[in-house]
Parts: structure tokens; C-alpha cells; sequence
């Protein structure tokens, strides 16, 4: 089996190494090693698993190909954590819940890294790219375009033909209607539903999604 940790170790952390549990229970993939995080208030021990240290510890660790998946929601912090791993034997696998329903993968392409969570649905001709969080239940529609280090919180539903840049983040349960596109670095808060295009750098609330301000 390979070698697998998670880089976060919150919830959201203790969610994706319970995914990793749920992918062996169907096919014996992954040997689940510890937790590793920044945060030096944390206890040694997480959910039964090693605290193994933070990012100058990960880069001088010394095990050949291992797998880390970066459990943050936050996109620019992901962004930020992937930039400082600098070992060169680590690489970054695709988890995909085994009931995550998706449509023929010669036209679904999804990037390293990608965490795609348990009851999404994901049609067809989609990109996603490196590092996006798809949360519990989210749909995704034919012809979207998602990109890198994006995070979609829980029954986040996206229509078709929809272009998100990088960067954005969209809290639980908001709608994105068809045809629109999502500028980089936009955070769109929960319950949300998009009906017009957003700019980069705002954060947009309310039905319908407007922006109430932006970002430096």
C-alpha cells in the first residue's frame, strides 16, 4: 500500500482521513501514516493517528513517494502550504469517495490533489483543476471549468458551462447558475445563488449573489 498523511489537522483533516478509511474499506490503497500541522497547540495524538510536526519537518522527512493531501479549505493558504513543501518525494494523490457518481473520466479531467467527497455528482466534459476541495454533496454540470486550489463547501450546486477561476471559495449550499464565470479569488458566502457573473477579489452574498466588498 502507499504511504499517505494529511497536511491539516482540524475537522476537515479527520473528514478526509475517515474518506481515506472509507476508499481502503473497497480497495486496500492507502497506509494512513499521521497528521502533519503548523498549529503548535495541537496534541501529539489525532483521532488515534501521530501529529507528525509542521512544514520544516515534512520537508526533511525522508520516506520515498509520499502521498500528502492538504486538508484547508481556505484556497490562498492552501495555495500558500503547497508553495513552502519543497521535499521532492512527495506527491499529491486524487481522492474520490467510492460513491461519488462522475461521468466517463476521458472527459472528466481532474488535477492532483483533488479531494472529491462522498455523494458528489460530476457530469461531463469538466476540468477541475490542482487542489480543489469538492465537500459532502456538491453537483457539478456538463462544460465547467474549475480552477486550481478552488474549495466548495457541502451541497455546493454548480450549473452547466460555468468558468471559476482559481482561488474561490463557495460556502455551503450556494447555487451558481449557468453560463456565468467566477473571477479568481472570490469568496461566495452560503446559501448564495449566483445569477450573474462575479469579479475577482469581491465577496459576494444574498439571492441574488451581489458583491458587498472587495478584496486588498
Amino acid at each position: 500500500m502507499k504511504k499517505i498523511s494529511i497536511f491539516g489537522a482540524g475537522g476537515f483533516g479527520r473528514e478526509v482521513q475517515m474518506l481515506i478509511n472509507q476508499i481502503n474499506n473497497k480497495n486496500q490503497e492507502w497506509d494512513f501514516i499521521g497528521f502533519w500541522d503548523d498549529n503548535k497547540n495541537l496534541p501529539n495524538t489525532i483521532n488515534d493517528f501521530p501529529l507528525l510536526g509542521g512544514i520544516d519537518k515534512l520537508n526533511n522527512y525522508d520516506v520515498e513517494n509520499l502521498y500528502i493531501v492538504i486538508a484547508i479549505g481556505d484556497p490562498n493558504t492552501k495555495e500558500k502550504i503547497i508553495k513552502k513543501i519543497t521535499n521532492s518525494q512527495i506527491k499529491y494523490p486524487i481522492l474520490i469517495h467510492p460513491n461519488a457518481l462522475i461521468g466517463d473520466r476521458k472527459f472528466v479531467n481532474i488535477g492532483e490533489g483533488t479531494i472529491i467527497a462522498a455523494g458528489n455528482i460530476i457530469t461531463t466534459n469538466i476540468n477541475i483543476g490542482k487542489h480543489v476541495i469538492l465537500n459532502l454533496s456538491c453537483t457539478v454540470g456538463h462544460d465547467t471549468n474549475i480552477g486550481d486550489y478552488s474549495s466548495f463547501m457541502p451541497s455546493v450546486n454548480i450549473s452547466g458551462e460555468v468558468d471559476i477561476m482559481k482561488c474561490v471559495y463557495v460556502g455551503t449550499g450556494a447555487k451558481i447558475i449557468n453560463q456565468l464565470e467566477i473571477g479568481k479569488n472570490t469568496t461566495i458566502g452560503a446559501g448564495a445563488v449566483v445569477a450573474k457573473s462575479l469579479p475577482e477579489n469581491c465577496v459576494a452574498v444574498g439571492i441574488p449573489a451581489k458583491p458587498i466588498k472587495f478584496k486588498e
